[in-house]
């Protein structure tokens, strides 16, 4: 899990610009409340989590699954691939 963590934080440092020193990204900010990525963003890190991983994610799971920070995601990966 530590790898997927890592990856996913990595990808979403990149992508949505978060700054090298920022202190309140971490694996367990939600990333929603404290901005880092928006409602297009989310549309965003759900393909690159498809495409990554070869999942899908259904709306069952959006339903099911509290996907806000990066080792929410990363437990949802596990989960879903058996990794």
């Amino acid at each position: 899990m530590d790898t997927i963590m890592h990856e996913l934080e990595q990808h979403i440092r990149t992508r949505y610009e978060v700054e090298e020193d920022d202190r309140d990204y971490t694996p367990d900010v939600h990333l929603f409340d404290y901005g880092y990525i928006d409602s297009i963003g989310a549309t965003a890190l759900i393909a690159h989590i498809e495409k990554t991983y070869s999942l899908q994610v259904t709306n069952q799971d959006l339903m099911l699954y509290s996907l806000n920070t990066i080792r929410e995601i990363a437990e949802f990966i596990v989960k879903k691939t058996g990794r």
